[in-house]
């Protein structure tokens, strides 16, 4: 199967995976925690059921590394090409029902990932990215199934004369990152939860964002993905591509970026 070919089976399962934790969103449940003290709810467990079944027929013999399965010790031993799986990213922003919370799927190869999928129930907003096409797009789904709308190509976008527009997470801010935005001409900042905050850069709605605080990889994988395939950038603190596939599964600090040069991050 082409990536072209394996990222349009991939949309329906993420619509069909946040279709379940849409519908727990909508109810209420309750919240337990994880060994690591994390959140965890029934719409965590069931939107990863759905994309572990359609992931085992599209592309059976490719492991998948998935949040929640790996939290109860079924980790994966991957190689060169595996899946990155984070079912609902976003859990706090989900209990606190801000809503914006996501499905990402991600597929990497050699350390990096090349495909990606970011699905927003709440808003209806997929979105996607094939990096070695440069083919980014965003279409709206609603998660009822009906059909979803045309899709818009994404692009970073040059770094605005006014000032950059930064995105800072909502529920991580840390004053290392504080600290880090002060070597940029920042002009407005943008709170969000969840991979939206590589979307909001792939579609040219914002241009930074600088993440030094933990991070898992299934966290990062898919909205990565996307953005690069949008012209933009994700860095390690050497100045590199962050990378995949570590044995922990565990990032470094990142930063993540339109097309503009970058301050080294401090590790």
């Amino acid at each position: 199967m082409t990536d072209s070919a394996l990222l349009e089976a991939l949309l329906p399962v993420a619509v069909a995976a946040g279709r379940e934790a849409y519908a727990v969103y909508l109810r209420g449940c309750p919240v337990e925690h994880k060994a690591d003290r994390t959140p965890v709810t029934e719409a965590d467990h069931a939107a990863e059921a759905v994309i572990l079944a359609h992931l085992a027929r599209i592309a059976p013999d490719v492991p998948v590394a998935a949040e929640e399965s790996c939290a109860a010790g079924r980790i994966p031993v991957v190689g060169d090409v595996f899946f990155l799986v984070d079912p609902l990213d976003g859990t706090k922003e989900f209990i606190a029902r801000r809503g914006d919370f996501t499905v990402n799927i991600a597929l990497i190869r050699a350390g990096q990932p090349v495909l990606g999928v970011v699905y927003a129930p709440v808003t209806g907003m997929l979105y996607a990215g094939e990096v070695a096409a440069g083919r980014a797009f965003r279409c709206a789904q609603p998660p009822d199934g009906a059909a979803p709308g045309a899709r818009e190509p994404l692009h970073v976008r040059p770094a605005p004369p006014a000032g950059l527009i930064a995105v800072v997470s909502r529920s991580h801010a840390t004053p290392e990152t504080e600290q880090y935005l002060l070597g940029y001409p920042v002009s407005e900042r943008v709170s969000v939860g969840s991979s939206l905050k590589f979307c909001l850069v792939a579609s040219g709605a914002a241009d930074l964002y600088p993440r030094l605080g933990p991070t898992m990889e299934w966290d990062t994988a898919a909205g990565h993905a996307v953005l690069v395939a949008a012209g933009g950038q994700v860095l390690a603190p050497d100045g590199r591509p962050l990378r995949y596939g570590k044995p922990d599964f565990r990032n470094s600090f990142f930063v993540a970026a339109g097309a503009f040069p970058l301050t080294p991050l401090a590790a």
